[in-house]
């Protein structure tokens, strides 16, 4: 067989080739922007210009401060395919850890989004190998800032070459991106992307049984653009000719039910608070969600009351998935097998509950205390992961020894594995619950609360117990019209008939937000040193 690259530029000049009709439909501070991949194509060449003629060399870091839109898009390419490596940053991480990953990752040029300038401002004396500064505004001038040197972005592609043609010698194991984790214990920890590993998970999303990504989508792509490559959404879409909906900086939920219903969005993707919230506006409002054929949910573990939700009130059907940073980011997901599909509905909501079966592409197993645990849907086990879009190490971290062991990839998080190899998320290590030498899962206790017609979040907790080790707490956030109804009572015996006494949470606080990590995802920690206080000052 023929030895060829898969590199990224195969895939932005498939685009440019074969789809140059296609749209990007852009949002920005301006409003909304439409452009073609033409557009779209030759924009990416004047970028990759530009960024050589700044000084950017192979290998080289080039972060970028972005919402989701289309001079953010052309980065994603731009920036690999002249042999650089794109660093996406997480704009919600802490001015500290925001400086500790562009030094960390030694990025030579940074793209920033004008509201974001302010972020890089607090920290920019800090950095110690950043040499230029890219503005993207939509603005004719620039605005002012303390940053220097910096450069206009629309002003730079103005005197770029539109037919810039790209490197030949590109390596398929060369990096093209590189992400760093959200940081809930320590500093971020750097994942590097290679072209290989993003043409081999780009080319997974296009798969009838995964997401099945399609020239005929129109995908929306909430999910950030700075969070595990937006899950490659925006690499396979340009890739495959999808039309790619960006939303851009500080979306709503409404907004996000207007483009739904006026770009007829047919799939997207995002973490379960952005799901929580659309169903809460879709309750509200009325729209036409008719165009959907999915919606895609990461990042942690979905409500089985919202999956019903959507499936049964608004006719959406509802992908579930489960993947990391260090995985590109995905792993299993919930489709069903042709013959589950005449099961009732209950008992197929219960297993689309479920993460999913595995992505082909990739080797899993699940490993407790005695080795492999059996396929059974019970046994409790750490889920590891090897596969060639699977990262193979921390950059340049001692805690990739902890992590990556023996060619896998040992997750943190604790997973049962049924007769089918559907795999359910039921904690992270340090988030279950071990009360009296038994296990109590916080992610199932969720769930179930979320279930409740009056609940909108809830989140579960370990407290210290001087008798049973430690005990679940619950912390519930009550949706507006039933606040001061729903008591604590109600939701106990609402909980009982579906576990154990001794799996029911010992107190259940109601709080007015439940705190969230730069993500989305519930953050435990700080939770946790919340709810002690609370309980002991009791």
């Amino acid at each position: 067989m023929m030895q060829t690259p898969l590199t990224m530029i195969q895939m932005i000049e498939r685009a440019e080739k074969y789809f140059p009709k296609k749209q990007v439909v852009s949002r920005t501070t301006s409003g909304i922007q439409r452009l073609t991949y033409k557009e779209i194509g030759e924009r990416t060449r004047r970028l990759a210009d530009s960024l050589k003629k700044l000084g950017v060399q192979k290998g080289e870091k080039v972060g970028t401060l972005a919402w989701n839109h289309h001079r953010h898009l052309e980065a994603y390419f731009a920036i690999p395919c002249i042999g650089s490596v794109l660093h996406t940053i997480n704009i919600r991480l802490s001015p500290q850890h925001i400086s500790f990953i562009i030094n960390h990752a030694e990025d030579k040029v940074l793209l920033v989004d004008p509201d974001l300038i302010p972020l890089l401002e607090k920290c920019a004396s800090e950095l110690k190998t950043v040499k230029a500064f890219i503005i993207m505004t939509d603005e004719k001038e620039l605005p002012e800032t303390s940053l220097s040197p910096v450069y206009h972005y629309e002003n730079l592609l103005a005197e770029a070459d539109p037919e810039y043609q790209y490197p030949n010698d590109i390596d398929e194991n060369d990096p093209a991106g590189m992400c760093y984790t959200s940081a809930t214990t320590g500093n971020p920890k750097g994942v590097v992307y290679s072209h290989r590993g993003i043409f081999l998970h780009s080319m997974a999303l296009g798969l009838a049984d995964s997401i099945g990504l399609s020239e005929k989508d129109i995908a929306l792509a909430i999910v950030p653009m700075f969070h595990a490559n937006a899950w490659g959404m925006p690499f396979a879409g340009v890739w495959f000719g999808t039309s790619l909906v960006l939303p851009g900086p500080n979306f709503t939920p409404k907004l996000i039910a207007e483009l739904i219903q006026e770009e007829k969005v047919t799939i997207s993707a995002g973490v379960p608070t952005i799901w929580l919230g659309l169903l809460k506006e879709l309750e509200e409002g009325t729209y036409d969600t008719s165009s959907l054929r999915g919606l895609l949910c990461g990042g942690s573990a979905a409500p089985k009351g919202m999956i019903r939700a959507y499936e049964q009130k608004y006719k959406i059907p509802f992908m579930h998935g489960y993947g990391m940073t260090e995985t590109s980011p995905l792993v299993v997901i919930s489709t069903l097998k042709s013959y589950q599909e005449e099961l009732e509905f209950e008992e197929r909501l219960e297993i689309r509950a479920k993460q999913g079966i595995l992505v082909p592409g990739l080797d899993i197993k699940v490993v407790g205390k005695d080795g492999e645990v059996a396929w059974d849907g019970k046994e409790m086990g750490e889920l590891c992961i090897k596969g060639p879009w699977i990262a193979s190490e921390y950059y340049k971290d001692d805690r990739t020894k902890d992590a990556f062991k023996d060619g896998w990839l040992h997750t943190g998080d604790v997973v049962t594995i049924d007769e089918e190899g559907f795999i359910k998320i039921v904690d992270r290590t340090k988030d279950l619950i071990k009360s009296g030498g038994e296990w109590i899962s916080s992610v199932d206790l969720e769930n179930a609360l979320m279930a409740h017609e009056g609940v909108f979040e809830a989140a579960v907790v370990a407290v210290p117990h001087e008798r049973w080790q430690e005990r679940p707490v619950a912390c519930v956030v009550l949706k507006e019209a039933y606040r001061g109804k729903v008591t604590k009572d109600e939701l106990t015996e609402f909980l009982k008939p579906q576990f154990a006494k001794w799996w029911l949470p010992d107190e259940i606080l109601f709080l007015e937000e439940i705190p969230k990590t730069s993500v989305g995802k519930f953050l435990k920690m700080a939770l946790r040193d919340q709810v002690q206080k609370e309980v002991l000052q009791k």
